[in-house]
Order: C-alpha cells, then sequence, then structure tokens
C-alpha cells in the first residue's frame, strides 16, 4: 500500500485548534439549525408567528409546577377558572427586555379580569432574574426552568430555541394562543380578550 493511501496523522497544533472550535460550534448548534431571518443568537426575534387555536381544536390542559423566586409554590392546576398568560424569557434576551414592559402593563390591565401573568424563566439563578424584574417594575411572578422540567411539559407548544414565547391559557388550562418572539401588545391583548370572552 503506498503512503498515499493513509490519512495524514493530525499535528499538535491542529488537534488545539480543532478542540478551540468545538465551544464555539456547539455553541452555534445550541441556537438552532433554522438560519431564517427569525432566529439571532439563540431566541426568535420580534416578528415571530401568533396563532390562536378554536376551543375545539385544543390540546390537554398544561400540567406543571414550581417554585417562583420569591419562594412561593406554583401549580398550573391550582389557576384553573381562570385565564393565565405563560412568557418564556431570561434577562439577556434583547426581545425579552423590549416587550417586559408591555407584559407588565397588560398584566395591571387584565388584573381585575381573573387573567395572570406567570413567567418562566429558562436560565438565570435568582440574582439576574429579580434584577432584571426590578429594572422593568414586573409585579407578576417568575418560575425558574434552568432544568427544562417546564419546558419539557410545553413541549410541541413552545420550540426549545423560542424565546420570548407567550402562550395564554385558557380556564381549562388549554394552549388557546401563542407567540413565538416579543409579544406585540396589540396581538397579545386581543388575544387575551377573546379568551376572557369564552
Amino acid at each position: 500500500m503506498s503512503p498515499a493511501s493513509f490519512p495524514a496523522r493530525p499535528s499538535r497544533r491542529g488537534l488545539l485548534a480543532a478542540a478551540g472550535s468545538l465551544p464555539a460550534a456547539l455553541l452555534l448548534g445550541a441556537c438552532g439549525t433554522d438560519t431564517s431571518d427569525r432566529y439571532e443568537s439563540g431566541y426568535v426575534s420580534g416578528d415571530g408567528v401568533a396563532t390562536e387555536i378554536a376551543a375545539a381544536d385544543r390540546a390537554e390542559p398544561l400540567e406543571f409546577s414550581g417554585t417562583t423566586y420569591e419562594g412561593e409554590e406554583f401549580a398550573a392546576a391550582d389557576q384553573r377558572g381562570t385565564v393565565l398568560v405563560l412568557n418564556v424569557w431570561y434577562a439577556s434576551c434583547p426581545p425579552c427586555r423590549k416587550e417586559a414592559p408591555d407584559l407588565q402593563a397588560l398584566h395591571e390591565e387584565f388584573a381585575e379580569q381573573d387573567v395572570h401573568f406567570l413567567g418562566i424563566n429558562v436560565r438565570d439563578a435568582a440574582g439576574p432574574a429579580q434584577a432584571f424584574e426590578e429594572t422593568y417594575g414586573i409585579t407578576y411572578p417568575s418560575l425558574p426552568d434552568t432544568d427544562a422540567e417546564i419546558m419539557y411539559a410545553l413541549r410541541g407548544q413552545v420550540a426549545p430555541n423560542a424565546v420570548p414565547s407567550t402562550l395564554v391559557l385558557d380556564r381549562e388550562g388549554r394552549v388557546a394562543a401563542r407567540i413565538s418572539g416579543a409579544a406585540d401588545p396589540s396581538v397579545l391583548r386581543a388575544m387575551i380578550d377573546t379568551v376572557v370572552a369564552e
């Protein structure tokens, strides 16, 4: 067999360069493989898709629970009979920062109509999450979900890299509407109005 039939042995420098590029490749891979202009840096940008689901077509109620950053226990089952708005976010996500004041304003607007808001934070420890809430005046609770247990419960409703995302649950706990990407407040308001009127 001729020497040309054997692969060249990589140099130590080549191996180190390849190893150094591995974290960058893994990071880029974690951002998803969709290269459309809706995806940037691991989140869906503000031109996300909004979907409403007719009552007859809604799936089973979502079941999840957790402990808020303030130490309060939360269970989705305890919210039956109310409309629940879920927002998936993390502190360093630019569209999450952009939509935060609008979400707080809608939380205040619908508070007397038995509409509750809940954040699902997929990345942050208590310090960064609570600093974000203080900066943007967020008064509704958030559940940490760094182990992705809640996101697993939301599978099929929220894409893993679609942060931010917002879900509107009907009084039975079923997903009635969703927004992938930063929520347009007028669109989200109309979605909530529709579910409240049911």
